[in-house]
């Protein structure tokens, strides 16, 4: 069975942890035991992953040159896929024991310049600030701001997904029996030009869409949003919270998420289990059982 698997941005740093390499390192070692479980079931992996409290750092560290010095997101979005793809890549092959062979390709992804997230921007990037700290870089950088939680970030345009060029790519990597690492944060934003070429744009695509279209173009078998929460639920966080563990994709579109977590997720979900596939929403550590159907929250076309 052929699946692609979203890591969650738990998977890289969790709330509050300081955004160091060590810190990274000790959190992607738990998730290549998770991932490296997959394989070893008898399945073929491609795994996606965030990038926004990586490319946020980036991009402050580029606000200390002059502006025209500054490197666009969809720059930055290539070094991220880079940094945490090389991670991502040894750690899994380390605890493969170096029995599968894995790769990490720098993946672009078409959207469409006329995508209305281009005139508002709700992608958080970078790390959480107080709001006085947070108007103040807003005004000096010219960003847009956000609350997220009680706390506030930075946000950038989120376009739709249209295309995967590099499919072809992915594609032969799979066919050697190779794990890859690919479309991290989302993807590298491009454009297509009017002659066929493609050139980057600012803005960060939401990896669970990404996933999504990156699954169904492969004709995956299986689509597993990993995180923190065990299973999607109802009601969560009131005394009437139960866990979901299958959903129609009727029933999924009927329950309303919040869009700073768990709504993108159930939404990639939806996406790809209407296409005929299985989603599977669930924990990180649960990602085989998730496949069994004995853990996490399923999502079938019914």
């Amino acid at each position: 069975m052929l699946v692609v698997a979203a890591l969650g941005g738990n998977a890289l740093l969790k709330r509050g942890e300081p955004l160091t390499a060590g810190v990274q390192r000790n959190n992607v070692q738990v998730a290549a035991r998770s991932l490296a479980a997959v394989v070893r079931a008898g399945h073929d992996l491609v795994v996606t992953h965030g990038n926004g409290p990586q490319v946020g750092l980036l991009a402050l560290q580029g606000a200390s040159y002059k502006p025209d010095e500054a490197y666009p997101l969809d720059v930055l979005s290539a070094e991220t896929e880079g940094m945490i793809g090389y991670m991502i890549e040894q750690e899994l092959e380390n605890a493969l024991a170096h029995d599968r062979p894995v790769s990490t390709l720098l993946t672009q992804v078409v959207v469409d310049p006329k995508d209305p997230a281009f005139d508002k921007p709700t992608k958080f990037v970078g790390p959480v600030y107080e709001r006085e700290e947070a108007e103040r870089r807003a005004a000096g950088a010219g960003w847009s701001i956000a609350p997220d939680g009680d706390k506030w970030r930075r946000v950038v345009p989120s376009p739709k997904p249209q295309e995967i060029p590099d499919l072809r790519v992915l594609k032969l990597l799979l066919e050697q029996g190779v794990v890859v690492v690919c479309a991290g944060g989302g993807g590298i934003p491009v454009l297509r030009r009017e002659d066929g070429s493609m050139v980057g744009i600012e803005a960060v695509i939401d990896k669970d869409a990404a996933s999504a279209l990156l699954a169904r173009q492969l004709e995956a078998d299986a689509l597993l949003l990993l995180t923190d929460v065990d299973a999607v639920y109802r009601d969560f966080g009131t005394e009437h919270s139960a866990p979901l563990a299958e959903l129609t994709v009727t029933e999924a579109r009927g329950l309303d998420m919040p869009a700073g977590s768990m709504g993108p997720k159930l939404q990639a979900a939806c996406d790809f289990a209407q296409a005929g596939g299985l989603s599977g929403i669930g924990r990180l550590q649960d990602a085989v059982t998730i496949l069994e159907g004995s853990a996490g929250t399923r999502v079938s076309a019914g």
